[in-house]
């Protein structure tokens, strides 16, 4: 079983389809939040998304950004995320912004191997707005875990892909499609290959994709042109 890991699309519609060319043939896809925020395309991002999960395995959570844009809850955000979060409620179609009411925090998944998987967007103990940086110690992801009756717990939020092995157990971050924080301006995401053996079969990719497009559809829609210009640089 191959099992895709995405997060943090961010509106980015250039990114999403770059990625999708390379997860398209995986048995389950996996996506830890924030289909929406920063990028200009989000109703073409959840259209697509919307109709992915009618035609396979598709679980995916609500991320902070999605929490802000359906239910106005902008409060901790920067000026820049904070325009942003009010432009896609004006743009949003009401069907979209109702899918994003409707995500859940937590999900559930189980592979064919009988591995079990929590998806959060944040962590356990505070599912939309915790991040967890991979420079954390392994005291701090064991009292995270603390929180998880699974094997692994999969999350997404500081857009960095990680995976930290801790008594056995997994934290996995396939880092972010629409908007990389990690100084690599290449769309990231993770694929599990169950015929191996965990923990090492994980593996991270990064993908190209029309960073030019995506970056001139943020400045003509008025939104912040910082926004446009991080995605050159990947932070």
């Amino acid at each position: 079983m191959r099992i895709a890991l995405i997060s943090d699309i961010h509106s980015n519609w250039e990114a999403l389809q770059a990625v999708w060319r390379e997860v398209k043939k995986a048995d389950a896809i996996l996506c830890m939040g924030d289909l929406v925020g920063y990028g200009a395309s989000p109703n073409e991002v959840v259209n697509f998304v919307r109709e992915q999960m009618e035609k396979r395995v598709f679980l995916c959570v609500r991320g902070n950004h999605d929490n802000a844009i359906a239910f106005g809850a902008e409060w901790g955000f920067n000026p820049y995320a904070r325009q942003a979060v009010r432009w896609h409620q004006r743009v949003m179609t009401s069907e979209n912004l109702e899918f994003l009411r409707r995500l859940p925090i937590r999900q559930l998944f189980t592979d064919d191997t009988g591995r079990s998987y929590l998806l959060i967007h944040g962590s356990p103990r505070a599912p939309i707005d915790e991040y967890l940086f991979p420079w954390f110690s392994d005291e701090e992801f064991r009292a995270v875990l603390s929180y998880v009756r699974q094997d692994d717990l999969l999350v997404g939020h500081t857009h960095v892909p990680m995976m930290r092995v801790i008594d056995g157990r997994r934290v996995i971050n396939p880092g972010g499609v629409g908007q990389p924080r990690d100084g690599d301006w290449r769309s990231a995401y993770a694929m599990i290959d169950t015929e191996k053996e965990p923990p090492d079969n994980v593996e991270f990719r990064r993908v190209e994709y029309d960073v030019d497009s995506a970056a001139e559809k943020i400045i003509e829609a008025g939104l912040p042109r910082f926004l446009a210009m991080r995605l050159y640089e990947g932070y």
